[in-house]
């Protein structure tokens, strides 16, 4: 494989990166209280209890809203389950390791994960009041600074 972007090289997008606004760069924001909806069936055979468990945390994080829209996830999210279910186990090898947070990256549960979705946890309006934050895009420094004269 030669040339051409590579996935994951150079800056990742910032959601609140006006650089990232003018280039056309759309993150969607997922539900804080998480996804509410009927969780689907494990796609894997054989699931044990604790895969059942994970199985329906996850389809309770804000992530699952975005996965619920693409069916085609789902089997990602399932293996997601159970090579961390395995991770559990304390004769894992780093191998298994590794594709468990890589396999975390592809469903957006990591922050670089959300980064590379085009995904942002929408805050809640708790959280909007804490920090006196209203959604609201922010301005170019251009339009915040004053020039100022020497004379002044």
């Amino acid at each position: 494989m030669q040339g051409g972007s590579r996935n994951r090289s150079g800056p990742q997008k910032d959601p609140n990166s006006l650089t990232s606004a003018a280039q056309g760069v759309v993150f969607h924001a997922l539900p804080a209280g998480g996804f509410q909806g009927e969780i689907p069936d494990f796609l894997l055979p054989n699931v044990s209890e604790r895969e059942a468990e994970v199985w329906a945390e996850l389809w309770r994080t804000p992530q699952a809203s975005a996965w619920s829209l693409e069916s085609w996830r789902w089997r990602v999210v399932s293996m997601y389950v159970r090579w961390s279910v395995r991770m559990e186990d304390a004769e894992a090898n780093a191998a298994l390791v590794s594709q468990v947070i890589r396999l975390g990256d592809q469903i957006g549960l990591t922050p670089a994960g959300l980064r590379e979705n085009g995904w942002k946890i929408a805050p809640t309006e708790g959280e909007q009041k804490a920090t006196g934050t209203t959604g609201k895009t922010r301005s170019s420094s251009r339009t915040r600074l004053k020039v100022v004269g020497n004379d002044e």
